[in-house]
Order: structure tokens, then C-alpha cells, then sequence
């Protein structure tokens, strides 16, 4: 079997539904939790692709969490070894920074469901295989500049660097399209303090969840498998 080496940060957020779309496409999962799991022992070259999860940390916070500088050799090292990377939320940002890009505070917090607007080279990427209304899950409050020699794939009026590819084989997605709508309930206790915050009504979050997270799920289950589709036709 073909292994997936994954990278996890709270454990709520996991693969959501691309894991039983790996499992499928012969893909054997190996999480690894970030802060727990000694990471300079993992080599990347180990897997035959590598998975950043989010998070609610900030992929620039190194001094309070040490690890993440770890993370980040680990992500420069699978690009130096043409493992393809994907990174989602926390992921995409610290892709970002392994690709020399600067991450920081974004002008506003996005959070809820809503739209992405693709870029062209985005309507020619997997990112087509989302939705008619583009919808997606957003829940962030960093951003990062477009990486040296990336190309960018998707936007919002709040957030310009939604999505971006670099190469063929690592690709950033600030939001995420991998959460199991009934597992949803998760969020929302783990990141209660964050939506209190934000002022986020969580009955409302939740009843949107429950009537678009379903399409958005069934949506990014296409959108990584074409991913994969993609690398395995470079394969030799």
C-alpha cells in the first residue's frame, strides 16, 4: 500500500472525509501528532505523500511553541524531496513559511461557511471539482504572502492568498474542505472560546454546517483525489 504520512494538531481535526477517500485510492494513514510526536525522527521520503492539518495556533508562534520550527524543516525537507505536500488552514501557512513566505495577522477573521473566488489557473486545477457556489469552510484569522514561484488559485475580498500551488506537488488550501459533517459538533466545543471571541452565533454556524457541509465534504473529497489523479500520471 501507498502511505500518507499526516501531521495533526488538535485531534478533532483530522482527515474528516479524505480518509476514507485515501483508503480507497490504496493509501495506508499515518498520523503523527505535532507537539507530541518527536517529528525530526519522520522522515518525509518515508511516505509517498505528506498532510498538514490545521490548527489553532499561528504558524509564526515558534517561541511559544517550539515544534513548530520542527514542522517546518520537516515541510522543507518533503519539498526538497519532491514528496507532494498537502497543507490545510495551519497547514497551507506553514507550507507558506517553509517556501520562504511571510505569515501574520490577516485584516479580518474568517470564519463560517462562504464562497471562494478561483483565479484562472484555479478553474484549470482541482479546485474546479468544487461546488457551483465555491462554497467552503473558513476558519482563520492569519494569512501569508503568495510564495516565491507559487501560483495563486483562489481568493476572497478579505483574504487574497486562499489557495496556491507549487509545481504540481504541494498545495496550500487556507480553508478547508476536509471536515466530517457529522463530526461538526467537534468545532464548535474545541474552538468555543475562539467563536466567543469572534462573536460567532453558533446555533446559526451550526444550522449552516448542517444544510452545506455535506456538498462542501463530497466536493473536497473530488478536489484532493484529482490531486492525487495528477500525481500518480507524473509517476514513473
Amino acid at each position: 500500500m501507498k502511505r500518507a504520512i499526516v501531521i495533526r494538531h488538535v485531534s478533532f481535526e483530522d482527515l474528516g472525509v479524505l480518509a476514507s477517500m485515501l483508503a480507497a485510492r490504496g493509501y495506508q494513514t499515518h498520523y503523527y501528532d505535532a507537539g507530541i510526536d518527536d517529528l525530526s525522527q519522520v522522515s518525509p521520503d518515508a511516505g509517498d505523500i505528506l498532510v498538514v492539518l490545521g490548527g489553532p495556533i499561528s504558524a509564526y508562534e515558534e517561541a511559544i511553541y517550539p515544534f513548530i520550527a520542527g514542522e517546518i524543516r520537516m515541510i522543507e525537507l518533503a519539498l526538497r524531496q519532491r514528496t507532494p505536500t498537502l497543507g490545510i488552514c495551519l497547514g497551507a501557512q506553514l507550507l507558506a513559511r517553509a517556501l520562504g513566505a511571510r505569515v501574520y495577522p490577516g485584516k479580518a477573521r474568517e470564519v463560517g461557511i462562504g464562497p471562494v473566488t478561483l483565479t484562472s489557473a484555479g478553474l484549470q486545477s482541482c479546485l474546479k471539482h468544487l461546488n457551483e457556489d465555491r462554497l467552503v469552510l473558513h476558519w482563520h484569522g492569519d494569512t501569508f504572502d503568495l510564495p516565491s514561484g507559487a501560483e495563486r488559485l483562489a481568493s476572497t475580498d478579505v483574504t487574497t492568498n486562499q489557495a496556491f500551488a507549487f509545481g504540481k506537488a504541494a498545495l496550500g488550501l487556507q480553508f478547508h474542505i476536509e471536515a466530517e459533517p457529522a463530526n461538526f459538533e467537534r468545532w464548535l466545543i474545541g474552538h468555543t472560546h475562539e467563536l466567543a471571541s469572534a462573536g460567532i452565533d453558533i446555533a446559526r454556524l451550526r444550522g449552516e454546517a448542517a444544510s452545506k457541509l455535506p456538498g462542501i465534504a463530497q466536493a473536497g473529497t473530488k478536489v484532493v483525489s484529482d490531486w492525487l489523479a495528477v500525481l500518480d500520471e507524473r509517476a514513473p
